[in-house]
């Protein structure tokens, strides 16, 4: 029996590429394995959400690949929120929120998901987004560029930040990393 063997960064390239510049997109409902968690990006917690994750992943697509469907497993994304008023970058680090993610094909069910992690669906639908190019320390900046987009084309925020980590941190240098940066909107009234 001969599979074919789904790589969902190329047959999605809507998704999985972004302009330098913000612009805004219509994104559709997406499947993905999943793991919740609170704390610094670089906290245990999330390393512990990455060490699960991962083999989830991977153990979905051994399932698929004995029923005849293989696939790549994705890119690593994640939502971010905090629970607190104000500026979500002023509050403390190990105080964030996350949902870390990676897309799986659309016959991927939710009974083929174990091993810690969850099955989720997300239907974002319109959103702004744009590449940022370089260290997660620097993306404050795409994000006010984001925000001025938004304000200029009378959108406000509806739903979770999500980053989509098209490079790897621990093979790429910190300048060139490539993250997609979105943000789900939805028109003010006025």
């Amino acid at each position: 029996m001969t599979t074919t063997k789904i790589d969902l960064t190329r047959v999605d390239r809507h998704y999985y590429t972004a302009p330098p510049t913000p612009e805004l997109r219509e994104f559709g409902p997406c499947r993905y394995v999943a793991v919740d968690g609170r704390g610094a990006p670089e906290g245990p917690e999330y390393v512990a959400a990455l060490e699960t994750l991962y083999p989830a992943a991977y153990g979905v697509k051994k399932r698929a690949r004995a029923a005849g469907h293989d696939f790549v497993v994705a890119k690593l994304e994640g939502l971010w929120w905090v629970e607190a008023d104000g500026p979500p970058l002023d509050v403390p680090r190990e105080e964030w929120h996350w949902t870390l993610m990676i897309r799986m094909p659309d016959f991927v069910t939710a009974e083929m998901v174990t091993g810690g992690a969850r099955f989720a669906e997300l239907a974002e639908g319109s959103a702004v987004q744009v590449l940022h190019t370089g260290p997660y320390a620097t993306e404050p900046e795409t994000l006010a560029r984001m925000g001025e987009f938004m304000a200029e084309h009378g959108l406000a925020y509806t739903g979770r930040h999500h980053e989509i980590y098209l490079s790897d941190p621990r093979r790429t240098a910190p300048e060139a990393l490539r993250t997609i940066l979105r943000q789900p909107v939805r028109t003010t009234a006025g």
